[in-house]
């Protein structure tokens, strides 16, 4: 008489590990990557543009700690200038975070996360 239920073979459908040690795995790998998104957040980045006018710091958790301007770079009469610069280095330091966290959790190689 065959088994009843469970898989062909004895395989237990996961090439012979046990669900109690994949979930230990999995509980693992979640910790880690954890850990490393906390780790990242204390993490900061910066960027300038327009040679240097305009400053931006900005920590891995997406949050802008500063940005500081020269005086050269604020006319009131070119006013679409500063945010424009403003926004090139604020979205450049954003994307800055965004590689970074690609890198640190493309290491746990999850599909469909990244």
């Amino acid at each position: 008489m065959g088994k009843r239920g469970g898989f062909p073979g004895g395989m237990g459908g996961f090439g012979g590990m046990n669900i109690n040690q994949l979930m230990k795995e999995a509980k693992k790998m979640q910790a880690d990557m954890e850990k490393s998104q906390e780790e990242l957040g204390t993490k900061e980045f910066e960027t300038t543009a327009g040679g240097g006018a305009v400053y931006v710091k900005v920590n891995g958790n997406k949050i802008v700690k500063e940005i500081t301007l020269k005086k050269e770079v604020v006319d009131p009469d070119d006013v679409e200038m500063l945010q424009d610069l403003i926004l090139t280095a604020v979205n450049e330091a954003l994307r800055k975070v965004d590689d970074a966290q690609a890198a640190e959790l493309g290491k746990y190689n999850i599909p469909g996360l990244m």
